[in-house]
């Protein structure tokens, strides 16, 4: 495997990965609640009045940060290189994946794995084993 050092983003992405945590941090000392964004999403769609309130500032936060972050820098390119269907599939077992395991990658493997839940890790080691082998298989093993 050969890293690509000409992009390669350390500083950018231990930054990310700070604010990811203290976003997770900040929500969970001020609300008792965990930054899982599949169960934040299902929170927000089911009408429980104002305790879904956060969950919509939350989800709009994350819906604006790439535009705030736009204000000051540049974007980086994107270029998407599978077909529709593929990504649709992928998206629909994606989503099934979650409820199955009862949340998902940030609710497991950011705060589970800080509160040293056995079963965020034991979710969060399937998750990486399933997408590693998927890239396995996708590019011909």
């Amino acid at each position: 495997m050969m890293i690509d050092w000409e992009h390669a983003t350390p500083l950018a992405s231990l930054a990310g990965g700070a604010l990811i945590g203290l976003a997770a941090l900040i929500l969970v000392v001020a609300n008792g609640k965990v930054a899982g964004i599949s169960g934040i999403v299902a929170g927000s769609l089911r009408r429980t009045g104002r305790a879904s309130t956060w969950r919509v500032a939350f989800l709009f936060g994350m819906l604006l940060a790439p535009v705030a972050y736009a204000v000051f820098w540049q974007l980086p390119e994107m270029e998407v290189t599978s077909e529709i269907p593929l990504l649709i599939s992928a998206g629909l077992l994606v989503g099934f994946g979650t409820r199955l395991g009862n949340g998902c990658t940030s609710g497991h493997g950011v705060c589970g794995i800080a509160r040293l839940s056995l079963r965020s890790i034991v979710a969060t080691l399937i998750f990486m084993a399933a997408a590693m082998l998927t890239v396995w298989v996708r590019h011909g093993g």
